[in-house]
């Protein structure tokens, strides 16, 4: 079988979308350095952050209507120009010298809707340009690029601050979104045409294709609950690892493991062949319980940095078979909608953690909440076995459809 990799039409959707992760996983990091040396406030960050992400939330459902009803890549090219122009502004704001908060704030809001739009897309695009049977690899591919740019976008972000300052490292990460849509703008996609309705009926029916699964559904509170724990570990974990494990070097060890264990996991995805994916792939998320249960007994250091690594290999296996098997069995034409609610249950789950962690340890300590969350991911993930349609091998019951013909060819 050929490697996605070796076809023209993926290898520009593969250094267009890591391009792009390349520049989200940058954003953050150079937004907290920018703003932090322009104001030296952290009340201030956490403005302009919440402003980036609350439209994001907003829009994500209208952004999966939008890459269902227009091609996929148009979406993603007008999503990557506008966040260009977003953070190309920013930068000639930095390098007049006296940037204002609003302005910033403001360029993040706009940069957060541009990034609603953008994350529903992937999907469709790998369905549109892959074959069924090569899917798995290309998610791989793109899960391990995702692990690699996440590892390197905070460091790059560091390093582009330092060399040329702040306002050219956001000029240069708005180039890379530019490239992204170079990239994307001479591809070619296969797609679905959908018949036009009212905007509330095609958000009912992304939605009806979510409940109408069990497997999707049950996964989805599962991984909510995962990500909600997950905010937990990442808002409690420094403190502990700084007073009770060792200090500042075990926690970079243990961010360090968690990104080899993405890399790692995500690779493992691209040769795995299973009868029943969602099921392992659920169980394997159930080891997110042990370094949250090991944080909480402030076990030796080097377990949690090991348990960590391991649950993160979990994730980068899971993302790249539940992407593979979402796209299998999902109807081509609502495709952008589903994955739009799976992204919005996500993502909203993680401010609600990062907002509870530190009232429970003020209330009690960091051990009661990290014990819960472990307790709360493990019955979640392990829960989901219970569900038929995870159990249920791929393809082998009536929620598989076809996949459509191609409207386009791919190459």
């Amino acid at each position: 079988m050929t490697h996605p990799l070796r076809l023209r039409a993926f290898q520009l959707l593969f250094l267009g979308r890591t391009l792009s992760a390349l520049g989200d996983a940058v954003v953050p990091a150079a937004l907290a350095l920018a703003v932090l040396r322009a104001t030296g406030s952290s009340s201030a960050l956490a403005l302009v952050l919440g402003c980036a992400m609350v439209p994001r939330l907003l829009l994500l459902p209208l952004g999966g209507v939008l890459a269902d009803r227009l091609d996929p890549r148009i979406v993603a090219i007008g999503s990557d120009l506008v966040r260009c122009a977003a953070q190309v502004f920013i930068g000639v704001e930095l390098l007049g010298g006296d940037p204002t908060l609003l302005s910033i704030a403001v360029a993040s809001a706009v940069g957060g809707v541009a990034s609603a739009f953008a994350m529903p897309t992937t999907s469709p695009l790998v369905a549109g340009v892959v074959d069924a049977s090569g899917r798995q690899r290309a998610n791989a591919a793109l899960g391990a690029a995702r692990s690699v740019t996440g590892l390197a976008g905070p460091a790059l972000a560091g390093a582009l601050i330092w060399a040329a300052g702040p306002g050219w490292a956001f000029v240069l990460d708005g180039a890379s979104f530019a490239v992204s849509a170079a990239l994307l703008a001479v591809l070619r996609v296969r797609r679905t045409p959908v018949r036009r309705r009212p905007l509330l009926a095609d958000l009912r029916e992304g939605w009806s294709e979510v409940r109408s699964r069990d497997w999707y559904w049950s996964s989805l509170v599962a991984h909510a609950v995962w990500n909600g724990v997950a905010a937990v570990l990442v808002t409690l974990g420094p403190a502990v690892a700084i007073d009770r494990l060792g200090g500042e070097g075990v926690w970079v060890l243990v961010l360090e493991a968690g990104a080899v264990g993405l890399l790692v996991g995500s690779l493992l995805a691209g040769r795995a062949r299973l009868r029943r994916p969602i099921l392992v792939a659920n169980l394997g998320l159930a080891t997110y319980a042990l370094p949250l249960t090991l944080f909480a007994v402030a076990a030796p250091a080097w377990t949690v940095v090991v348990s960590y690594g391991v649950a993160l290999a979990a994730l980068g296996f899971l993302n790249p078979i539940w992407q593979t098997v979402v796209q299998a069995e999902i109807p081509p034409h609502v495709l952008a909608r589903v994955t739009s609610y799976d992204w919005l249950l996500s993502l909203a789950a993680m401010p609600l953690g990062y907002a509870l962690a530190p009232l429970a340890a003020d209330a009690w300590s960091p051990t009661v909440p990290l014990a819960l969350a472990a307790v709360a991911v493990a019955v979640a993930c392990l829960g989901t076995a219970a569900v038929p349609g995870v159990r249920r091998p791929v393809g082998a019951g009536p929620e598989a459809a076809p996949e459509a013909a191609p409207v386009a060819a791919v190459r």
